[in-house]
C-alpha cells in the first residue's frame, strides 16, 4: 500500500495549520488550506522536493483561504473546495483582512466546489468528502478510509470545537455535523485539524468537554 504523508506548515498570524499530503514514494500530493505566507510554503515544498497537484480547501475563512489564489498563479494547479456555500465569504477575505491583523491575502474562487459525498484523490490516496457546516456554511473534512486518517479543517479540534460566532456560524449545526459526520468515521481515525495539535476520534469523543451529550 502506497504510504501517505502529512506535514505541516504553520502560516498567518492566526498560527494555521496549512498542511501538506503527500505520498512517500513518489512525492506527488496536495496542499490543505494555504492560508497566506505563500513564499514560507513554496519554500518548504521545494525543499523537501514535493510536486503539489492541486489546492484543497476546508473552508472559505480568510486563514485557510487567503493564499490559494497566490500560490495557484505561482504552480499552476487547480483550487478544490469547499463547498459552494462559503463563496460569499471567500469573497470578503480581502475586506476582512486588515480587521484581522492580517495582510497580503486575496479573494477566493475555486476551480471546483465540493458535495457531500464527492472523493478526491492523488496517486492511491482517494478522500471521502463530508460537507460539515457550522463553522462556516460550506465546511467540508477530507477522510481517508485506507490509513484512518481525516482532516477535520475547524470543525473539531484536540479539547475544543470550531467556533461559530462568525458570520454564518451556527453551534447547533457544528455539533450535528460533529455527531453526524465526524463521528461515524470511527473512535481510531487520527485527525490534524485547522490549529493546533491533532488527536483521535475517540479521544475527543470521550474526553472533549464540548461534546458532551452528543
Amino acid at each position: 500500500m502506497a504510504k501517505l504523508q502529512a506535514g505541516i506548515i504553520p502560516v498567518t498570524p492566526f498560527e494555521q495549520n496549512c498542511t501538506v499530503l503527500f505520498d512517500e514514494e513518489t512525492m506527488k500530493g496536495v496542499i490543505v488550506d494555504p492560508g497566506g505566507d505563500v513564499d514560507i510554503i513554496l519554500q518548504t515544498i521545494r525543499e523537501n522536493g514535493i510536486q503539489l497537484e492541486a489546492i484543497w480547501i476546508t473552508h472559505g475563512h480568510l486563514d485557510h483561504a487567503g493564499g490559494a489564489m497566490e500560490l495557484k498563479e505561482a504552480l499552476g494547479v487547480d483550487i478544490i473546495g469547499p463547498h459552494k456555500a462559503d463563496q460569499p465569504i471567500m469573497d470578503q477575505i480581502e475586506a476582512r483582512m486588515s480587521a484581522f491583523g492580517a495582510s497580503g491575502m486575496r479573494n477566493c474562487t475555486p476551480d471546483r466546489y465540493l458535495d457531500d459525498g464527492d472523493t478526491l484523490s492523488f496517486g492511491e490516496h482517494e478522500f471521502e468528502v463530508y460537507h460539515a457546516p457550522g463553522h462556516s456554511p460550506g465546511h467540508v473534512i477530507f477522510f481517508n478510509r485506507a490509513q484512518n486518517f481525516a482532516h477535520l479543517g475547524d470543525v473539531l479540534f484536540n479539547g475544543s470545537v470550531g467556533r461559530t460566532d462568525l458570520p454564518g456560524g451556527n453551534h447547533q449545526q457544528l455539533l450535528d455535523s460533529i455527531r453526524d459526520k465526524v463521528f461515524p468515521l470511527g473512535d481510531d481515525v487520527g485527525f490534524i485539524c485547522g490549529h493546533g495539535p491533532g488527536s483521535r476520534i475517540g479521544d475527543e469523543r470521550r474526553s472533549n468537554p464540548f461534546l458532551k451529550g452528543l
